[in-house]
């Protein structure tokens, strides 16, 4: 699937039946051995909290449709979490491991 044709789709969370965004308005993380996509990652806004950014892999992508997606929460990790993470295997000399 390319890029174009994700471009556009609103990103509906699959539990609670929120919208979560528009993939235009996201980042998506592609895997450059293979050219495909990894995760994406959304600016996600609770109604308690302040906004965050969540990485939702591929896996958690439940249906691409006409004009949405709907993703799974449960598989979502906090980016700096996640980012964190990748920052300590690279000092390792170890290959990064997202999603």
């Amino acid at each position: 699937m390319r890029y174009s044709e994700l471009s556009g789709k609103e990103i509906i969370c699959i539990d609670e039946g929120i919208r979560l965004g528009v993939v235009d308005h996201t980042d998506l993380i592609i895997n450059i051995r293979t050219g495909m996509v990894d995760s994406i990652i959304i600016p996600y806004r609770n109604r308690w909290f302040r906004p965050r950014l969540i990485v939702i892999p591929w896996r958690g992508i439940k249906k691409i449709g006409h004009d949405l997606i709907i993703v799974d929460l449960k598989t979502a990790g906090d980016y700096h979490e996640i980012m964190r993470k990748v920052e300590d295997r690279s000092r390792w000399n170890k290959p990064p491991l997202i999603g």
